[in-house]
């Protein structure tokens, strides 16, 4: 029987919406669309499209590490960017930096509107423990 490791950024959203950032079953790791927030929970960057996906990126490193994991164990991502069109290039590039050589399976998607006024990304993945660090 699998027992369930849960994560938290532990921030205000998380219970007023009630949900938590990942769950680990076994070797996998469903992780919810990380997004800019600061420490405390505000959600940062309003309408800046490279500020957002640099702090979705740290937030996604966070999830990483609380479970001892890489960015090479990320199997699957998806990406939901508003405006597609005019942030794909922005949000392209920021992919490649952050994956470098590394390239998990992908889908982006143009949404009209995110949770927060002027956020413009959001990025949930998948992690296998099972593949090397």
């Amino acid at each position: 029987m699998s027992t369930l490791d849960v994560f938290n950024h532990n921030i205000p959203v998380e219970s007023s919406f009630g949900y938590s950032q990942a769950i680990k079953s076994d070797d996998l790791v469903h992780v919810s669309g990380q997004l800019s927030f600061s420490e405390d929970g505000e959600f940062l960057h309003a309408g800046d499209t490279i500020a957002q996906l640099k702090q979705t990126y740290a937030w996604m490193d966070k999830v990483l590490a609380h479970y001892g994991a890489t960015r090479n164990q990320i199997v699957s991502q998806t990406l939901y960017v508003v405006n597609l069109r005019e942030n794909f290039e922005a949000t392209a590039q920021a992919n490649v930096n952050y994956f470098g050589d590394h390239r998990p399976v992908s889908t982006i998607l143009g949404v009209p509107d995110l949770g927060f006024p002027d956020q413009v990304i959001e990025i949930a993945f998948i992690i296998d423990m099972k593949l090397p660090a």
